[in-house]
């Protein structure tokens, strides 16, 4: 295989802990992680799946019948249960690393990856699903736009921040890469 044509076919990492990506609805959190997971072969897992197996029941359904408070706490306890078995990529919900005790949990034992994406492509994404209970609470857009100027500080303590953009997710897992790869030699652990 030419490698001047495909320069990131051995682009890869070795984990020595989870990688947690965070970001708001939308920055492809899910989709870039198990594409990630696979480059670095270690398991993916997504907290929102695991919160609704934890529960029996979506998260929809919890934000309606125990509200976002109970909702963020079981979050906080099946992330701590996921960030406990060793190397692997962990896609967050858009609020859990805005919970003080999540991140100094996320700070404590994985290295934390923000994918930021601007508002259109937020907008765009979730408009493809309708699942997101936050966005149900009137304009998506408007929603989103506050999400973004609220939650930005708060990602932006991610150890490493990664623009997701419309082109294809495998460039944005070698972005991650690439990322990851800096963060290490700068004596950052990963």
């Amino acid at each position: 295989m030419n490698t001047r044509r495909f320069p990131f076919q051995r682009l890869s990492i070795k984990l020595t802990r989870p990688v947690v990506l965070v970001g708001l609805m939308g920055a492809g959190k899910s989709t870039t992680g198990r594409r990630l997971a696979s480059r670095v072969k270690v398991p993916f897992e997504d907290a929102d799946d695991a919160i609704e197996e934890a529960a029996g029941m979506t998260i929809a359904d919890i934000f309606e019948i125990y509200g976002e408070a109970e909702f963020r706490d079981g979050e906080r306890k099946v992330m701590s249960r996921l960030l406990g078995q060793g190397p692997c990529i962990l896609a967050t919900g858009g609020g859990a690393f805005m919970n003080d005790e999540t991140r100094a949990l996320v700070k404590e034992t994985a290295t934390s990856v923000w994918l930021k994406a601007d508002l259109a492509t937020h907008v765009r994404r979730t408009s493809l699903r309708d699942n997101r209970p936050i966005l149900k609470r009137g304009n998506p857009e408007e929603i989103l736009k506050k999400l973004i100027d609220e939650r930005s500080p708060i990602y932006a303590q991610a150890d490493i921040t990664v623009e997701s953009t419309d082109g294809p997710h495998q460039d944005t897992v070698f972005q991650i890469i690439r990322a990851l790869q800096k963060f290490r030699s700068k004596g950052g652990t990963v």
